[in-house]
């Protein structure tokens, strides 16, 4: 099987995942990654002398990555030790209100109603129950099959399920559906913030989101050397298979010969041959053409909706005032306004929701009062960064109220060094997207169906990313590599094909957005 040469574009999460698959079946893999190390939007900056995670930064649903490593030999646990968080979040509101969301539910039902009262707290428990419901529904009917479809969904969950199906309310939006639950808005504000770890608006999104909360009470967890230190893993271990990473390299085309995929030409000139490519990189980039004219036949449609961009701060300070643990949520007064702006006017809004991870503060971790600790801050923006929008000035806007909120709300951040990235440079890092981070919008409740899926019109090309179904996040993106990789295996008659045992799946673990 060695003869079997893959190439894979893109070292991010969807790339290594699909690289490590081929590469223990016996596949001779080149992964091919544009940047200096692997990782992709799960990225690091160096602040300060320091890496400071500035892509994703919540961790679930462990055991995708568990699955993966597991049946490539490698002790996943042993290579990125990780801790439970006890408390998942602290969120924060204008008026001086906090309410922190526990691991363990009935501490989070308590903080509830001592937070909003006791029918907010009876409200939550339906919540959950809810949650779990949409997750054990969708876990294997949709999640991790290769292209699933609303009718393909009703049939795999057959008769008997049908009820369960009808049960996730498929047609509803988020926002409209946690009004059954909750009528205090800041709880609506809390958990419709789960729409954004998926790039989309808590109005528009479906309700099926409402999964996540699941999820999250499944286990939260902080990684030890931080989030870029799965990447790293991952490469280890498709090298420890033989597969080989070449790092700085720009792909100009896919190669195609009889109608067929048949390697790649880089930038440089350089052609390699390949049996089979599978391009970790957006859907966007290659419906434009920007790897040739038979790559992007072979994915074209129309340009959907895109997801949202964020402009970030990557800090070394010093904190002092607000009580920060690990995830922290700053939550604008008029969530609904701040929605309008950013997907409606396409700017950046007046009164930002801020997401603020103190990176030095895990499980229970608080940094010497004198140091500079690491943080990335962030807020939610439209991907306009191919349009020269927001511009310079309007980015020192967003900064000024960003900080002046957080500090009004008791943060004081005095910074020793900062690195600002902002839709404008998300999209110089991933063209074609514009900045946006989670590939289309999911908004309506066709969007889930309409991401394209792992195989391509053209033979030997095959696709992963947080573009690709089942979507955007740490786990999914993972999965889309393993659909790729089994949907690549099966064309190149590999030893295994099969997109079962994965281990358990579920959307979440992407961009922490506010």
């Amino acid at each position: 099987m060695a003869e079997r040469h893959v190439v894979v574009i893109g070292a991010g999460m969807g790339g290594l995942a699909a690289a490590l698959d081929l590469a223990r079946q016996g596949a001779r893999v080149t992964v091919l990654e544009r940047a200096a190390a692997p990782g992709g939007k799960m990225r690091e900056v160096m602040v300060a002398g320091r890496p400071v995670d500035s892509g994703p930064t919540v961790f679930t649903m462990r055991w995708v990555l568990e699955a993966l490593f597991a049946e490539a030999g490698v002790d996943f646990g042993a290579l990125v030790p990780t801790e439970p968080l006890d408390v998942l979040a602290r969120h924060a509101w204008r008026d001086g209100a906090r309410l922190d969301l526990h691991a363990d539910r009935g501490a989070s039902e308590e903080a509830i109603g001592a937070f909003a009262g006791a029918a907010e707290a009876r409200g939550y428990r339906d919540f959950i129950v809810r949650a779990g419901e949409i997750y054990r529904t969708l876990e294997d009917s949709f999640m991790t099959d290769e292209l699933p479809s609303p009718i393909g969904l009703a049939r795999r969950v057959g008769v008997r399920g049908l009820p369960g199906l009808m049960r996730i309310s498929p047609f509803a939006t988020l926002w409209d559906e946690l009004g059954r639950h909750f009528r205090d808005g800041r709880l609506r504000q809390l958990f419709g913030r789960y729409a954004t770890y998926c790039g989309a608006s808590p109005f528009a999104a479906p309700a099926t989101l409402m999964l996540i909360a699941h999820v999250e009470q499944e286990g939260v967890w902080a990684v030890q050397g931080g989030m870029h230190r799965i990447a790293r893993a991952l490469a280890g271990a498709v090298s420890h298979h033989g597969g080989i990473f070449r790092y700085g390299v720009d792909v100009a085309a896919i190669l195609e010969r009889s109608g067929r995929a048949c390697g790649v030409r880089l930038a440089s000139g350089e052609a390699i041959e390949a049996d089979a490519v599978i391009a970790n990189v957006d859907h966007a980039a290659l419906r434009e053409g920007r790897f040739g004219d038979g790559a992007a036949s072979a994915t074209a449609g129309e340009a959907p909706p895109r997801s949202l961009s964020a402009v970030t701060w990557s800090l070394a300070a010093k904190a002092e005032g607000f009580p920060l643990l690990h995830h922290n949520v700053f939550f604008s007064e008029d969530y609904r306004s701040e929605f309008d702006q950013i997907v409606g006017q396409a700017r950046l809004p007046d009164d930002p929701t801020i997401y603020v991870c103190a990176q030095d503060r895990g499980a229970g971790g608080v940094p010497a009062p004198d140091a500079a600790e690491r943080f990335l801050v962030l807020v939610n923006a439209p991907a306009t960064g191919d349009r020269g929008a927001p511009s310079p000035s309007e980015i020192a806007q967003c900064e000024e109220r960003t900080f002046g909120l957080l500090a009004r709300a008791g943060l004081s951040l005095s910074t020793v060094e900062r690195v600002v990235t902002t839709p404008a440079t998300f999209h110089a890092m991933f063209p074609a997207t514009g900045g946006a981070l989670y590939g289309r919008a999911l908004h309506g409740w066709a969007a889930s169906f309409q991401r394209p899926g792992a195989r391509t019109r053209l033979p030997g090309l095959f696709l992963a990313g947080g573009s690709i179904h089942p979507g955007p996040g740490v786990p999914m993106a993972a999965l889309s590599g393993r659909i790729a990789a089994a949907a690549a295996a099966e064309h190149l008659r590999l030893r295994s094909g099969s997109t079962r045992g994965f281990g358990r799946a579920g959307i979440s673990g992407g961009i922490s957005t506010g």
